[in-house]
């Protein structure tokens, strides 16, 4: 098979509809909020193509993630063809459901990334990238909605970069739900002061954490009733317990801007604040 070669007219700013393009690639069977989301600080300059990744029967399991692990080449494959400068993967849990570690994960973007010569980021290492960046080790995990399992894999991903783990819990480890099961019957949508009341429980239990990570995509109900990412809490957020909050969504916009060697229109929190 000859080496992939990127359609050469894409290299024309000319020939496309925004000087930067980004894809993301979502879990299937979710409707993915993080195209408008990142649209949403984002300059005019760039535009934005959402992608789910088929899988017939899914369940959400970390085997069936596995066991699709190669739908990302694909997705990065299918956006290079299309003329995105950088793609992200949404979700945490594809960074460890196969049994990788940091340095797996690290490899696999550097190489998607030359091969098809289109900067790719995937969520769960876009959250070790961002401590790095902001020089932080030791952290509490407030792992919201996340299965048990999910919890774990996510804990030995972070652990294998090195990370200094105080504290990891969900909802039903912080007392916020009795069961799993109830927490699974919100679908990823949750009340809004449960934003802020998990992030304190979590800072509660690690009084020495640089920073608290928020894993996966919650989804939180502003005032209004639509629900929204943690993206346009994080200023309250860290505020309250006075530390850096670093979220699964928006370190991968981070990430992504980062590549894109331009500035987000908006920049709340610490980390996006960087770019700025």
């Amino acid at each position: 098979m000859s080496p992939y070669q990127k359609p050469s007219h894409w290299a024309d700013p000319e020939k496309k509809v925004f000087p930067h393009q980004v894809g993301f690639a979502a879990p299937p069977h979710d409707f993915c909020a993080a195209p408008t989301d990142f649209m949403s600080i984002a300059p005019k300059t760039v535009g934005v193509h959402g992608r789910l990744m088929h899988i017939a029967e899914y369940a959400h399991e970390l085997k069936q993630r596995a066991d699709n692990f190669h739908l990302l080449e694909e997705f990065v494959h299918c956006m290079a063809n299309a003329g995105a400068d950088a793609v992200g993967q949404v979700g945490t849990n594809w960074v460890h459901a196969s049994g990788t570690d940091a340095a797996d994960i690290r490899a696999l973007c550097a190489r998607l990334s030359e091969t098809y010569d289109t900067a790719f980021h995937m969520a769960g290492l876009c959250l070790v990238e961002a401590l790095e960046t902001l020089n932080i080790s030791r952290i509490a995990l407030n792992s919201v909605y996340f299965w048990p399992d999910w919890r774990d894999g996510v804990v030995r991903f972070l652990k294998s970069a090195n990370l200094d783990l105080r504290y990891a819990g969900n909802f039903v480890d912080l007392g916020l739900y009795d069961t799993q099961q109830e927490v699974n019957d919100q679908i990823w949508i949750f009340p809004g002061d449960l934003a802020l009341e998990s992030v304190v429980r979590t800072a509660e239990r690690a009084p020495d954490a640089e920073a608290i990570v928020i894993n996966g995509m919650p989804n939180w109900r502003g005032p209004d009733g639509q629900p929204e990412r943690t993206l346009h809490r994080v200023e309250e957020l860290e505020a309250s317990v006075g530390i850096p909050i670093v979220s699964a969504d928006f370190a991968l916009y981070w990430r992504i801007f980062k590549s894109l060697g331009i500035a987000p229109s908006a920049a709340p929190g610490r980390l996006l604040s960087t770019l700025a």
